[in-house]
């Protein structure tokens, strides 16, 4: 009788902390709120004001249709992307949506989702300046955005571990160091660099050199998180449907496959 009775009180303990758990999860978290908080910052063609000073951008629209299919309302907060991991373990956010890079690492640190947009890390320089791989840049000042997938590449590549590194908050800031002529390159990704330079933008004089590391893009949210798996799944209807297809037109990007 005893044991029984031992066993009863384990159940119980035990549906206790499932109810509790459950309770206490992400989604319902963010339910009870009735918003979802975003973080990113200022990225084009992800997350920008465009020049008719409205809030924009492939993930600032792709992020308003997911909440919609969630019922939340979505609130967007700007950050630091070199403190991105402490905000979202905080709850002042609920997920990174800015063009964030999946690796091995993040994916210890948080749930991300699927891929959703294909990417790359490349090298711009002035147009006219000597490039003949990254060798060219040893000794040479490089920079990129702390904490970045470009920062990663800089760190990994031999030869732009000699190179003159100089880290920055936001990567349109690399792009202004590259125009001033205070750097001599920058590793940034594919999608800002291809929106951003060229002819009839502020950095027609930039180009993009060389193409360094492919990756895709994810959306991050707290580890365990359940809300990961519901939009992995919005998302496929997104596909489904044409939506995302129609967004990454718009803003010339490449979906992931």
């Amino acid at each position: 009788m005893k044991k029984f009775l031992l066993l009863v009180l384990s159940l119980t303990m035990l549906l206790a902390c499932i109810a509790c758990a459950a309770g206490d999860s992400d989604w319902n978290y963010v339910k009870k709120k009735g918003k979802l908080i975003i973080g990113y910052t200022d990225y084009a063609p992800m997350n920008y004001t465009d020049e008719n000073g409205n809030f924009t951008g492939f993930d600032t629209e792709l992020a308003i249709a997911v909440c919609k299919k969630l019922g939340v309302e979505p609130e967007f907060v700007e950050i630091i992307w070199d403190t991105k991991e402490v905000e979202l373990n905080s709850k002042a956010i609920d997920c990174i949506w800015n063009g964030l890079t999946i690796t091995p690492e993040r994916q210890e640190m948080m749930e991300i989702t699927k891929p959703y947009v294909k990417n790359a890390q490349v090298v711009l320089m002035k147009k006219g300046a000597a490039y003949n791989g990254t060798e060219s840049l040893i000794g040479k000042t490089v920079v990129a955005e702390q904490g970045s997938a470009g920062e990663d590449v800089i760190n990994d590549d031999e030869n732009l571990k000699q190179a003159n590194y100089v880290p920055k908050t936001l990567q349109t800031d690399c792009l202004l160091e590259l125009k001033a002529g205070t750097a001599d390159a920058a590793v940034l990704d594919l999608t800002l660099a291809k929106t951003m330079t060229g002819k009839d933008t502020s950095y027609e004089d930039i180009e993009i050199v060389d193409h360094l590391a492919e990756e895709n893009y994810g959306v991050a949210f707290r580890k365990g998180s359940d809300i990961c798996e519901k939009v992995n799944k919005i998302f496929d209807e997104l596909v489904k449907d044409g939506t995302m297809a129609a967004l990454a037109e718009k803003y010339g990007l490449e979906l992931a496959e």
